[in-house]
């Protein structure tokens, strides 16, 4: 990254690192981060197998020149599962945000503090449930913690798992962040929903929003990775 590049943003939900082939291939995985070369990376579905061989977040950490800051949101014996974030940023303060909804799956999200040449950005990565009155509320706890220690740029990336383009929780997001676009990212083979998601403050901040099909990409994970330039 260079001031005059900018910064490049992915978010990708990488199914456990398991692709459309029932194959589960970390290596695969960070191979496609490598076509991406982002900057910071919000990553859904990780499987966390701490200091073991095969760790994935490890590997994907390894292989990009990352620093990985993991946000598990299930906590099990044989492996944690959740969120993470990959960034080549100077890292600030992290906070782990609880998500979750009594009698449903886990959720959490992912709040770093990161250093730009002359500027402080907040980046927020999450995933949010699969009910809409789940997501409502996911939506309405998130804004509320965006309202607080506001820096210089904001963005928040995630699977929203948001199917209808008008549901409540993107109206709500939407005026936090308006005129953001979507792209298709889910799935991966042939997308029709937008439910992968990047949205920036101030909003003109955000220059291009774009899908990254590549063939690797499209075989890695059962979503497609989205990647903004932010300048």
């Amino acid at each position: 990254m260079t001031e005059d590049a900018g910064l490049r943003v992915a978010t990708w939900n990488i199914h456990r690192c398991v692709g459309r082939d029932a194959v589960m291939s970390p290596a695969r995985c960070a191979a496609v981060l490598r076509e991406i070369d982002a900057d910071i990376v919000a990553l859904q579905e990780v499987e966390f197998r701490p200091d073991e061989p095969g760790d994935a977040l490890a590997i994907l950490a390894q292989e990009g020149g990352y620093r990985a800051v993991p946000g598990a949101t299930l906590l099990r014996a044989d492996a944690h599962y959740g969120n993470a974030i990959l960034t080549r940023l100077e890292l600030g303060h992290v906070r782990r945000h609880d998500l979750s909804v009594p009698g449903r799956e886990p959720r959490g999200a992912l709040d770093l503090d990161l250093s730009l040449a002359r500027a402080r950005l907040r980046f927020v990565a999450t995933h949010l449930g699969l009910r809409p009155g789940e997501r409502r509320s996911q939506v309405r706890r998130l804004l509320s913690l965006l309202q607080r220690d506001r820096c210089d740029f904001t963005i928040l990336a995630g699977d929203l798992n948001e199917w209808f383009l008008w549901g409540r929780p993107l109206r709500m997001l939407h005026r936090q962040f308006p005129d953001t676009p979507h792209r298709r990212t889910w799935p991966s083979h042939a997308p029709v929903f937008a439910l992968d998601r990047i949205w920036a403050h101030p909003p003109a901040a955000l220059q291009s929003l774009e899908v990254h099909r590549s063939p690797l990409a499209r075989v890695a994970s059962d979503h497609l990775p989205l990647v903004a330039d932010i300048s």
